[in-house]
């Protein structure tokens, strides 16, 4: 049983997805620059979001993974966030 899949993806995806990396690092090297009280850190978190996802999707071939395998990689953000969450609140009233 060959398991071996080959995902032929084009250079210019590739390149396209590392012009949108460097953009949204500049944004984030741009929110750093300016006061935005309390949003500064959740704008942050969410353009570092946004990457993530970027990376993972394309870069990690997540695309390409079975429905199981996504959903399984899903749920683990969605604990990971949630245990942000927590701290954030905690960390609020602190």
């Amino acid at each position: 049983m060959d398991t071996n899949h080959t995902h032929i993806v084009s250079d210019k995806k590739n390149i396209l997805i590392w012009i949108d990396l460097l953009i949204l690092t500049f944004v984030t090297i741009e929110i750093a620059q300016f006061d935005f009280k309390a949003l500064t850190v959740i704008i942050a978190l969410l353009v570092a979001t946004v990457k993530s996802i970027l990376v993972g999707y394309f870069f990690m071939h997540l695309k390409f993974e079975n429905k199981f395998f996504r959903t399984m990689v899903f749920i683990c953000l969605f604990v990971l966030i949630a245990v942000l969450a927590f701290l954030f609140i905690d960390y609020s009233f602190r």
